[in-house]
């Protein structure tokens, strides 16, 4: 059993229930451990990350069959019951008869008689009656939250915000597959010729849309490239792209990046610098700093100083105005990112939200004294959540009236995101459903200089 595909989907799932682990990392742990094939490779990604993307839904369906409720099967019996209505709902490629029969297999190995008897029965009476239709939920958003499974209280949450039809196409982004993208290394050479590179490695792709760095994967895998290795590229959604784009670095400035592993926008901005000026990164994790100096020694890129520290006590460390530029890529929900990390939706809850939003205020708070008169601030998140975002923003520039919306900021942008931009606010909410990205918040404040008045960057 131990390197049985299916049987380690339910350990891994298992593991992410009862840990509140990242399913990222555990899938990679699980298949650097086991000896699975390529192929079962593939399929046990798409157990894992489809029941966990699922679950609510699959629940909904189980329910009828559990006599006692589903609060009353142990956690692992409960789990593979769910990876196999899983491949039975979702799954075409794989006939009812193997699903069952691998099932009860592993119910026999991991209980005993009696358990396999009711994965059994309740797996072939699913078969034989079909699942519960969700058009019997009265309550639309309940419906919906089911339908694209999502917690009931996010999707409430989302048709308040945004309201019932931009809520449902976004919710239906979350359970989509989104664009592989990578990042020209521009210090390397250019997007074409990087194209043409990967394309002798048998790796082809397209331009991006929202970065002029940016490619999309069309067939292959950039990490397993000689080009990805020497630092040719990064592995990096295009959404993101934007936030080193908009913070606008210039040659030999210095640059603070205060939330900033695992490196991705650092490595960015020292691009956009051509390896000139200082990027000083910072994080609260030394485990996490060491990715970002991975991250730059992999692109040979020599203009990063990193240290392992809270950036709200970054004025202890860093004299006022000692940065031309500061980007606060800070901790979030994470919301835009869930199809990528299924498992978040269901480990935060709705009182996470004022909580992380206080630290973001305090992180914003913290560094603005850090900023050079002049100097631009961009506030970014991969979530959509207002309360993190929006009102983040408005609440910064309501108690620093020495910042102001930096006018210049919409020039920075590419063309197909100007409009979803007001002209008015420095500030552009991206959805995952505007261009299959993730989805991303940006903000970006000029602080006025000792003349008084705002200035543009």
């Amino acid at each position: 059993m131990k390197n049985n595909v299916r049987n380690t989907a339910v350990d891994v799932l298992l593991k992410i229930e009862q840990n509140q682990a990242y399913s990222n990392l555990l899938l990679h742990q699980a298949i650097s451990s086991s000896q699975l094939n390529a192929k079962d490779v593939g399929l046990l990604t798409e157990l894992v990350y489809g029941t966990t993307q699922r679950k609510n839904t699959l629940d909904y369906y189980l329910t009828p069959f559990i006599a006692k409720g589903l609060h009353k099967l142990e956690p692992w019996v409960l789990v593979l019951l769910r990876v196999s209505l899983y491949q039975m709902i979702f799954l075409d490629k794989i006939p009812d008869h193997a699903i069952l029969n691998e099932a009860v297999e592993i119910a026999k190995k991991r209980g005993h008689k009696g358990i396999s008897g009711l994965v059994n029965g309740v797996l072939r009476k699913v078969q034989r009656q079909g699942v519960p239709s969700l058009d019997l939920v009265r309550d639309e958003d309940e419906r919906l939250a089911l339908r694209y499974s999502l917690p009931t209280w996010l999707m409430k949450r989302w048709v308040a915000q945004y309201g019932r039809e931009e809520a449902e196409k976004m919710a239906a982004s979350s359970i989509t597959p989104s664009s592989v993208t990578g990042r020209v290394n521009v210090q390397k050479g250019s997007r074409e010729e990087l194209q043409k590179r990967l394309q002798t490695e048998g790796v082809m792709t397209v331009e991006g849309e929202l970065a002029p760095e940016a490619i999309q994967l069309e067939k292959g895998s950039l990490s397993q490239t000689q080009s990805f290795s020497q630092g040719y590229v990064t592995i990096q959604d295009e959404s993101s792209m934007l936030v080193a784009r908009g913070l606008g670095p210039k040659e030999s400035e210095t640059i603070l990046d205060a939330c900033a592993a695992p490196g991705g926008k650092t490595t960015h901005i020292a691009e956009l610098l051509n390896n000139s000026g200082s990027v000083v990164a910072l994080d609260l994790h030394k485990h996490k700093v060491k990715l970002i100096e991975e991250q730059a020694k992999r692109l040979h890129l020599t203009n990063i100083e990193t240290k392992a520290m809270d950036s709200r006590k970054a004025p202890e460390h860093f004299p006022p105005a000692s940065f031309d530029r500061i980007l606060v890529d800070a901790p979030c929900t994470g919301f835009g990112v869930i199809r990528k990390k299924p498992d978040l939706k269901w480990s935060k809850k709705e009182e996470d939200i004022h909580r992380i939003s206080t630290i973001q205020m305090e992180i914003l708070n913290s560094v603005a004294t850090l900023l050079k008169p002049g100097g631009t601030l961009v506030y970014s998140t991969c979530t959509v959540d207002h309360e993190e975002n929006q009102e983040v923003a408005q609440q910064f520039l309501a108690t620093h009236p020495e910042f102001t919306w930096d006018q210049s900021f919409q020039a920075r942008m590419p063309e197909v995101v100007k409009p979803y931009m007001d002209p008015e606010e420095a500030q552009v909410q991206i959805l995952p459903h505007y261009f299959n990205s993730d989805g991303f918040y940006l903000a970006c404040f000029t602080k006025t200089n000792t003349t008084g008045g705002g200035t543009q960057c």
